[in-house]
């Protein structure tokens, strides 16, 4: 039996994923991406400084993480250093958009698959958040999947929370958690300029100096969406995790994982880094190796060549082109598939002990879901997984504030160089990105992304491996396979973003 999940709802952008399901089993997943943007085609010819502005359009969602790899990659290539504040601001606003982008998922884009919306219909109380949630979700039942833009639809048939309370809860939270993602995003625009597409965010450092006043309004936001972190999100999260254990076993990726690492602590983007880079293979971390990352596209829409590094990529449209089933390429790092995102990155820091406070957490969670952290690559683990992180950036953020110099630099002046190349690599909250400059009369000559979803979603590659999240899928047992809600689970628990991956 074939059967098409799409047009997904609860994500960034256009996806579709294909399953053949025999006996209750998923044998068989096809991710699909389904538009064409062509981004890194818009920027050649272009003025450099542009890069960090146009790449933010990629994703409404993180558009400070492209601009912080772009701003990465155009100080490889003009050979420049930002002062300690310019990276200090770099941090608090990137980190503060991972925050805002956590409670997002957890909340809007994900706990809808486990809590039980219909437990609100009979609320007879007179709380105005759970009023409104009551009156949105009866309004949108009655209307049975027809209701405009329904956040709370569809509801798939399936095994949800039976503790009335707790979905009452997070229902509340739900509303609450809106109102929390507004702070964090205040707190990134202090110093970005706007939420989205920051305007303040160069190669170099900061254009917004940071006085003492718009630092404690910033410490002040952040305060609120810790609070909130350890007060809602993560109770919700184990509220869950206690109802459904058996997803610390499902969704597991069958590859390797891979991050860039996060917030640098020192001077230049290769600096030591709060979440540390490194690639995680058969059990063992090794440093990234740009050079090994390759795009096939036997399976995708294009007629360029495959196999290309990032510092030779193309990308030529070819929507007819037979075999083909979707318009994301197939990222590899040494010919081999990795798993980019939450989990990658806490493992790949776990491994190597390298932030004792993802050590200490990993150990905690994992001791009281008793599970070990080979579980983290699951469903449950890639959302304990944004937990963690989100509880450790909130605290170093706060921390960083104390690190600034108020009134002193912020960024350097800028000579653009009439040639130069280099690599911008970061972690957006969907896991690794990197961004490739290439200059040639004082003019971008080449430029090529390779982000997060490109990674997960990706399909098939030339010796016919599948992607992460398409190998996740396979070997799923589905109770209704006509409505899969364990696939539609291990799909949301990725997070994609498609804008990116077709980026």
């Amino acid at each position: 039996m074939q059967i098409e999940l799409g047009p997904l709802s609860r994500i960034e952008g256009h996806l579709n994923v294909k399953t053949t399901v025999i006996d209750n089993v998923v044998k068989d997943a096809q991710c699909v991406g389904e538009m064409f943007r062509g981004f890194e085609v818009i920027l050649r010819g272009r003025d450099p400084l542009d890069a960090q502005q146009i790449t933010q359009r990629i994703c409404g969602v993180c558009p400070y993480a492209h601009a912080i790899a772009s701003s990465y990659a155009q100080e490889k290539a003009y050979g420049i250093t930002p002062p300690t504040n310019g990276r200090i601001l770099h941090n608090l606003i990137q980190g503060a958009n991972h925050l805002y982008d956590y409670i997002l998922q957890f909340y809007q884009l994900s706990a809808l698959d486990f809590i039980d919306i219909t437990a609100i219909v009979n609320y007879h109380g007179t709380d105005r958040d759970l009023v409104q949630v009551r009156d949105w979700v009866k309004a949108e039942l009655a209307a049975k999947n027809t209701f405009p833009g329904a956040p709370f639809l569809p509801r798939l048939k399936g095994q949800y929370l039976h503790n009335d309370e707790i979905n009452i809860g997070a229902l509340k939270h739900y509303i609450e958690a809106m109102e929390i993602q507004q702070k964090a995003n205040r707190a990134a625009a202090i110093f970005g300029g706007k939420f989205p597409h920051a305007t303040g965010i160069f190669p170099g450092g900061c254009a917004q100096k940071p006085t003492i006043d718009l630092i404690s309004t910033y410490q002040a936001l952040i305060e609120e969406v810790r609070d909130f972190i350890h007060q809602k999100y993560i109770p919700d999260l184990l509220a869950v995790a206690h109802a459904f254990p058996d997803y610390w076993h499902i969704g597991q990726s069958r590859g390797g994982f891979m991050s860039f690492g996060v917030l640098p602590l020192g001077p230049g983007a290769d600096s030591r880094r709060l979440f540390a880079a490194g690639v995680l293979l058969d059990g063992k971390v090794r440093p990234v190796d740009f050079g090994l990352i390759t795009e096939d596209v036997k399976y995708a829409r294009y007629s360029s060549p495959s196999g290309l590094r990032v510092t030779e990529g193309q990308l030529t449209p070819a929507p007819e082109k037979n075999e083909a089933y979707t318009w994301v390429k197939a990222p590899r790092y040494n010919g081999q598939m990795v798993e980019v995102g939450p989990a990658a990155r806490v493992l790949v820091d776990y491994k190597q002990g390298n932030n004792p406070q993802v050590t200490k957490l990993v150990d905690r969670f994992a001791a009281k879901a008793r599970i070990t952290a080979k579980q983290l690559n699951s469903v449950l683990g890639r959302h304990l997984c944004r937990a963690i992180s989100a509880v450790i950036i909130a605290d170093f953020l706060l921390e960083e504030t104390e690190r600034i110099e108020p009134g002193g630099p912020s960024a350097l002046d800028l000579e653009i160089p009439a040639t130069g190349e280099g690599f911008g690599a970061t972690e957006a909250s969907r896991g690794a990105l990197l961004h490739y400059i290439r200059l040639q009369n004082h003019k971008i000559e080449k430029y090529e992304c390779v982000v997060p979803t490109t990674w997960n979603c990706s399909p098939r590659d030339d010796r016919g491996n599948p992607g992460a999240m398409e190998s996740a899928l396979i070997g799923t047992k589905v109770a209704n396979p006509a409505v899969q809600i364990e696939s539609v689970r291990i799909v949301h628990s990725f997070d994609p973003c498609l804008a990116c991956a077709v980026h």
